[in-house]
């Protein structure tokens, strides 16, 4: 079978538009933030799975280090909120609305589990 070479490269880069969102402030709020998005790009996921592990060379330990990654992703593909909120501001967010912002950002070990099926 004859494969088809792509035609338009454009097909092959992140989207440049970021997604809106809309996360709620409050379990009963009527009130919500807006949250634009950014898809990711390749080298950009392989960045933020570098942020999963810290490795001390000299001892050779290996420790699990989200705090890092989830930092990495809302600086990296939080584009815009309304109200506008700042890096700082987004790292004061209380856990209701910095989960459901958490869910919506791009996940990094999707990629690695994309790969592993691939494989089987």
């Amino acid at each position: 079978m004859e494969k088809k070479l792509v035609k338009d490269k454009n097909k092959l880069f992140a989207n440049k538009e970021s997604k809106c969102h809309w996360v709620q402030i409050e379990p009963e709020s009527e009130e919500y933030l807006k949250v634009w998005v950014k898809e990711p790009t390749f080298f950009e996921m392989e960045q933020a799975q570098t942020k999963v592990f810290d490795l001390n060379s000299a001892t050779s330990d290996i420790k699990l280090n989200l705090s890092d990654l989830y930092r990495y992703l809302f600086e990296t593909f939080v584009e815009k909120t309304e109200p506008s909120l700042s890096t700082i501001d987004l790292i004061r967010l209380n856990p209701y609305v910095g989960n459901q912002i958490k869910e919506i950002l791009p996940n990094p070990f999707d990629l690695l589990e994309e790969s592993e099926e691939r494989k089987n």
